[in-house]
């Protein structure tokens, strides 16, 4: 990948953690923590890897993203505005009645996103599904699926691991934005997940771990990682809250927005200035 454009998907990362924290800052509160870990990831995937028309969301032939930790809404709100499917400030109605922009993501209300997800581990199989559809229809589709360590809690996830190895479908990436946080804590002390990648080698993944999952010319070159005849396991390592010194690594920062002053300082750290 030459210069211009890794800087290019840098600037689109920071602009998405930007506006991912204005949308939920707008309404007072939301996933802030684990969104702003996604973010390099849905730079790389909506500014370089997935084949997607914003004027056409719904594009037959389109690759399809899934949010299976649907939590991460304002991550995906963000990303979608800033690719032209909708004007982004309509996105800082987050979680407000009548939104468009609810707290998981819902394919049924919010353009460009292609399934419905928030109950944990519910996204994965319906991405499985997706991938395999779109494999019987003859159609080009790549399916990527992005799931959270703790959601790894989940059985569904594993069953799904399951099939999509025991199928071959290789036209679906798992993404596993792996923060090491959960709600209720660190993974180790609530549920650990163990070695992810040894899991997914053990199901029948090609697997390729991102060591810092931040940084954008590895997650391209991981996600492009040839697999054929194998579904593509990709583990970022990632902190969650990213971006934002006394968000990262924080467990408190899992289902909150900043008070006013924390989100001055965090628009400083981010390098910008609230003019409103």
């Amino acid at each position: 990948m030459d210069k211009q454009k890794l800087h290019e998907l840098r600037v689109f990362a920071a602009e998405i953690r930007l506006e991912t924290l204005k949308g939920i800052a707008s309404r007072g509160f939301g996933h802030v923590g684990g969104s702003m870990s996604m973010a390099d990831a849905m730079a790389v995937l909506y500014g370089e890897v997935m084949h997607i028309d914003p004027k056409n969301p719904r594009w037959e032939d389109r690759d399809w993203f899934v949010l299976s930790k649907g939590h991460g809404g304002p991550v995906m709100y963000a990303t979608l505005g800033l690719k032209g499917y909708y004007p982004m400030e309509s996105a800082y109605t987050l979680n407000q009645p009548n939104t468009n922009f609810p707290s998981h993501t819902d394919r049924s209300k919010t353009i460009g996103v292609d399934l419905t997800t928030g109950s944990l581990g519910q996204g994965m199989s319906e991405a499985i599904g997706a991938a395999l559809g779109s494999r019987v229809q003859n159609r080009p589709s790549r399916v990527y699926v992005a799931v959270g360590d703790g959601e790894c809690d989940e059985g569904q996830i594993w069953e799904g691991a399951q099939f999509a190895a025991h199928y071959k479908l290789d036209n679906l990436t798992v993404i596993l934005d792996h923060n090491g946080l959960q709600i209720d804590g660190r993974n180790d002390e609530v549920m650990s997940i163990g070695d992810p990648m040894k899991k997914y080698e053990a199901f029948g993944f090609a697997c390729v771990k991102v060591a810092d999952g931040h940084d954008i010319g590895a997650i391209v070159a991981a996600l492009n990682t040839p697999h054929e005849g194998k579904p593509l396991f990709v583990c970022c390592e990632t902190h969650k809250g990213h971006g934002v010194s006394f968000m990262e690594d924080q467990v408190g920062w899992h289902g909150k927005a900043p008070s006013r002053e924390e989100y001055e300082k965090a628009l400083a750290e981010l390098g910008v200035q609230d003019n409103g």
